[in-house]
């Protein structure tokens, strides 16, 4: 088993190593892929060291699979290339995911939708990675109707660049190349990505076209509002959902808890419910502050929380790894 991980030595990238490590997931020979400046020099995974190498030498190299998380531009030269090797690309940049002969992939959802055939898999983005975790076994019950979230994204969501900035700030240091076009220690910033014609961002715009790809509902009704927020990791969705029966909230709760890669959290007479506080480092996707919606009996609002860097991209594309290798796709 040879892997290529591009973006290596990025904030995902690390992420990547550390979940491959704790999946047991077993690599004769990782290949680090890094910026031109880290050519040569090397990355310790499983207590070896691995030389980062070009993406030339890497292709050299035969790789079976390539994780990558190098950024759009990177991933739309060489994803190809690699597919053209007969390397399964999964992609972690937003390249390739509204291409339509691309399949794009929750494994918890979707995942049977690969074949042998898929050379390039793309990893949704990070909100919508656990949005539609507990989106989908919910539909299945009482069928989606129209979702409104308003999500609370940290600033790791935006890697180095947006956690510098959040720290420089707090010690009252000059910012010299910013992340965000406002201050964003003791603030909220109600902007992800460019806007766009419609006065929506680019990362509200992915909640609604990414979710109707993955859960596979054609002009599904989602509005979206995505807010940065001063936290370092864990990304919080404020969810309302319409569904087209109405929900019964003790068994909504039971198809929460007995579905995959879901924590129900939600017990307010403790004051439980998720926090990114909590979140940080665990693969799951965690749900509380479950309630009926007061104004609508088929609509239910609840909390959504988990680690970007982890299921919201990590943990996602380590698990279609370990899907392709479960069924032979590799």
């Amino acid at each position: 088993m040879k892997l290529v991980v591009a973006g290596a030595t990025g904030l995902v990238g690390q992420e990547i190593l550390k979940v491959l490590q704790e999946h047991q997931i077993k690599i004769d020979e990782l290949i680090p892929i890094a910026s031109e400046k880290s050519i040569g020099k090397t990355i310790k995974f499983d207590d070896r060291e691995f030389k980062i190498c070009s993406f030339e030498e890497a292709l050299s190299k035969n790789p079976c699979a390539a994780i990558f998380s190098a950024g759009k531009e990177v991933s739309l030269k060489w994803a190809p290339e690699f597919a053209k090797h007969k390397i399964k690309v999964i992609d972690n940049s937003s390249a390739w995911r509204m291409k339509k002969e691309i399949k794009l992939i929750v494994p918890e959802v979707n995942a049977e939708q690969l074949n042998e055939k898929d050379y390039i898999i793309a990893n949704p983005n990070c909100s919508t990675i656990q949005l539609v975790v507990v989106l989908w076994p919910l539909h299945k019950f009482y069928g989606l109707k129209r979702i409104i979230v308003s999500t609370y994204q940290s600033v790791s969501g935006s890697g180095y660049k947006g956690i510098n900035q959040l720290f420089l700030e707090r010690n009252s240091k000059i910012v010299e190349n910013p992340a965000y076009p406002h201050q964003i220690d003791l603030n909220c910033i109600p902007h992800g990505g460019s806007f766009m014609d419609n006065d929506y961002t680019e990362e509200e715009m992915k909640l609604v076209n990414e979710s109707s790809k993955i859960l596979s509902i054609p002009n599904l009704k989602i509005s979206g509002t995505v807010v940065r927020v001063p936290v370092i990791g864990g990304h919080s969705e404020s969810v309302n959902i319409e569904f087209q029966k109405t929900p019964d909230i003790q068994e909504l709760k039971s198809i929460l808890k007995s579905s995959p890669g879901i924590i129900l959290e939600d017990n307010p007479g403790e004051n439980k419910y998720p926090m990114p506080l909590n979140v940080r480092g665990k693969d799951a996707v965690f749900v509380g502050r479950i309630r009926k919606d007061l104004s609508n009996e088929n609509a239910v609002n609840l909390w959504i929380v988990a680690d970007n860097l982890r299921k919201g991209a990590a943990t996602n594309a380590v698990q279609i790894l370990e899907y392709l290798l479960k069924n032979n796709l590799l």
